[in-house]
Parts: C-alpha cells; structure tokens; sequence
C-alpha cells in the first residue's frame, strides 16, 4: 500500500504549483500562489524575478483539466512570459507551441520550453506589481498574526 506525504497538497495541480514555486525560487523569483491579477483571473502561479519581470504559470494535472480552461488566453496580458506546467505524463503536444512548457512534481520542476518574452506595459507593470506586494504582504501578516483575520483586520 502506497503511504501519501500528508505534507504534500492534497490536490494535483497544487503539487505541481509546489514544484514550479521551487523551480522559480531557485531562479531568484519571489512566488504567489493562486493570484488575482484582474477581477474574474486567478492564475495558478505568478512570479516576478529579480529584474521585476513578471512569469504566470499555470497548472495542468491532465487532459480534462487542460481542456476545461477558458481563461487562460486572459492571463497572458498580465505577464511578460506564459507557461504551462505539467507532470512528465502529460500528453504536451496539446499544449500551444507559443508557451512556455515546465514539466514538474511536488518536489521540483524543470523548464522544457523557455515562453517568448512580450514586456509588459509600464502602467500594467505599476500595477501588477502593486497588487503583487499588497497580496504578499497580506499574506505573511495572516501568517504572523492568523487572528488578525477573524478580529475582521483584513
């Protein structure tokens, strides 16, 4: 019988989130998770490197999973590179030859297909980052003070 970590995430697609986090940090990139980028957009990974470029990765833990998104083309305005990230199974020629390709497990991942670069504009650059910091910071105040949520602090 097969034992699960009961460290790793429960779902696919956020083990495959947790090696592409790895991949990036180790890259120097400071990594969100499950991120809001615009109203309706909720991207799997966003990262910005060190030169404060932005990196959107998402997750896809099978074909069903791959098939099923409509957004993903939204996402792409956000960032100045779009990826894709997958276990070493998935079926990849589905995936749009213009996108990055990360093939990744809950315990690291490696870049298959470097995306092309599109620079994001100056004012959606403003932006992102904000939002970006602003998610950050919000996050580790929840972690350093989880009460903070229920005192109706956020």
């Amino acid at each position: 019988m097969t034992h699960l970590d009961p460290t790793l995430p429960a779902m696919p697609g956020h083990r495959l989130a947790r090696g592409v986090g790895r991949l990036l940090r180790s890259m120097d990139h400071a990594v969100l998770t499950e991120f809001s980028p615009s109203r309706g957009l909720r991207v799997d990974v966003i990262s910005m490197g060190p030169k404060g470029e932005f990196w959107i990765v998402e997750c896809k833990s099978c074909r069903a999973d791959f098939m099923g998104d409509r957004k993903w083309q939204g996402y792409v305005e956000w960032c100045d590179r779009y990826f894709w990230a997958v276990d070493c199974d998935f079926p990849s020629e589905l995936l749009p030859p213009d996108t990055g390709l990360i093939c990744a497990d809950a315990y690291g991942a490696e870049i298959q297909r470097m995306a092309p670069e599109a620079r994001l504009a100056g004012a959606r650059r403003s932006r992102i980052m904000r939002d970006f910091a602003r998610a950050s910071a919000l996050r580790l105040q929840g972690l350093t003070d989880p009460d903070a949520l229920t005192a109706g602090v956020f």
